[in-house]
């Protein structure tokens, strides 16, 4: 906590000399890239966000990368339009093919692009005015930084109970992962959002690349291997909309693991090899790109519990030392979550965080009940499936925004699991084995509650798209 005090007060110190030495006539060429694929209910509130941000008009070129294949194109382009005629520099560049999704969007938009650095948000961000106020100077006061990166913010954390948990989870990410891999010279990621390139480091990397569904994670290696270093700035907050679905939620969170074991293959054996790369920064990597292998563990985990109580009893057939061993190793791993949310929150700077904290046990539960499908994008990604970008869908803060939705087949899993579990924990009990029930219990809850809420929320929507429709 010094250390972040310390940190962010330096950087504090640094804009205020940038900005003693420097007017805003200095300042550089800036192109702000708005990837944008059927998201007509957020494309609008993005782009007058863009155009609100505080920057020398005829420095600011704004590029709306539009894939779209509904009807958000032509409010694309209306809106951008509309902002030509109040005297933007803003472009529409639209594809008529998905190729290479996201990454092909930002590499078509890069090589016409004005600006020698580039600023990407996605289509449910809000960035502030003073964003690129406070981040273009950490990229021209050191020539090393290939990105900066802001922190998220969350535009509907007290919406749901999701939405909450979401938010708590994403907290835990920026304010401590991110934080810790930024000022420990550690690798460290673009978010794909609320950040900023120069855009030298990207051609040093080999440009944007479209083979794996994290394209942001696997541009990120491939520029710090070639050199450059990434910044993270704790006190730039872009506020983004968190899925109000769980099945939308899932379908993200599917992408990430997938994408995420699709790096590590990828990029994993080039920093092995890396020359100059101590043994912490590699092994940083390792726990980085892989960490989403813990739900096909957590999954077995909960497959492996009932047999293993009724074929080998582990509490008599071990020694007593490693069994107290065992215990304290699953005492720490249960603990440092927590702990590590607990800190995100005291940390964060938002109010009201000890009340945040008593949603951290949904959190726990919904980060169980996505193992299912978070093991099926890991199986995905190591088996070789490529596999297709699908969108978040976001409201826009809209109260009536309706997706169609495939019909949540692995709930049914999901629930089948969540059943066989309450039978382990019964079986536990019965057995006066009282170590192993609580986590079980917790399996049941998690894996029950996600399958039962995806059925739920799939027909609830269902159900309000036909009163749209008959209205």
């Amino acid at each position: 906590m010094k250390n972040s005090r310390r940190v962010r007060l330096a950087d504090r110190k640094s804009l205020l000399q940038f900005y003693r030495d420097h007017k805003m006539a200095d300042l550089p060429q800036v192109t702000t890239q708005l990837p944008v694929f059927n998201e007509a209910n957020c494309v609008e509130r993005l782009i007058d966000a863009v155009c609100a941000i505080d920057y020398p008009k005829d420095r600011h070129e704004i590029q709306v990368l539009d894939d779209s294949t509904d009807e958000c194109y032509e409010v694309t382009k209306r809106k951008v339009a509309e902002k030509q005629a109040e005297g933007f520099d803003i472009k529409l560049i639209h594809r008529t093919n998905r190729k290479d999704f996201k990454a092909g969007a930002l590499a078509a938009g890069m090589e016409v692009a004005k600006g020698e650095y580039l600023a990407i948000f996605d289509a449910d961000f809000v960035p502030q005015k003073d964003f690129l106020l406070k981040t273009i100077p950490h990229l021209i006061m050191n020539e090393n930084v290939g990105l900066v990166q802001g922190r998220w913010g969350h535009l509907n954390r007290s919406e749901s109970g999701l939405t909450l948990a979401q938010s708590i989870g994403i907290d835990g990410h920026f304010v401590v992962e991110q934080s810790a891999r930024s000022w420990g010279d550690l690798f460290m990621n673009f978010n794909g959002t609320a950040g900023v390139w120069r855009k030298q480091a990207i051609v040093d990397a080999g440009g944007w690349e479209g083979d794996t569904l994290t394209e942001d994670m696997d541009l990120s290696y491939r520029s710090q291997l070639a050199g450059w270093k990434m910044k993270f700035v704790f006190d730039v907050i872009v506020p983004a909309e968190l899925p109000d679905d769980i099945n939308a939620f899932k379908a993200q969170q599917f992408r990430w693991a997938k994408g995420s074991i699709q790096t590590a293959i990828k990029d994993l054996p080039l920093v092995f090899k890396a020359k100059g790369v101590p043994f912490r920064k590699k092994l940083g990597a390792f726990l980085h790109t892989t960490h989403y292998s813990i739900h096909p563990c957590m999954l077995f985990t909960a497959l492996a519990a009932y047999p293993l109580l009724a074929w080998y009893d582990p509490v008599t057939n071990i020694p007593a030392w490693l069994f107290t061993l065992g215990f304290a190793f699953i005492f720490l791993a249960a603990i440092a979550p927590s702990t590590l949310y607990f800190v995100a929150q005291r940390c964060s700077g938002y109010t009201g965080w000890k009340t945040r904290m008593l949603s951290l046990p949904a959190l726990m539960a919904m980060g169980v009940g996505i193992a299912v499908s978070n093991t099926r994008a890991w199986f995905s990604a190591v088996l070789g499936r490529k596999g297709s970008f699908v969108r978040t869908p976001k409201t826009g803060g809209k109260k009536h925004s309706f997706f169609r939705q495939k019909f949540p087949y692995l709930a049914i899993l999901e629930i089948a699991v969540g059943v066989y579990c309450i039978v382990g924990v019964l079986a536990y009990i019965g057995a006066r084995k009282f170590i192993i029930g609580p986590f079980l219990a917790l399996y049941a809850i998690g894996f029950l509650a996600v399958g039962a809420l995806s059925f739920i929320q799939y027909f609830q929507n269902l159900l309000n798209i036909h009163k749209e429709s008959t209205k």
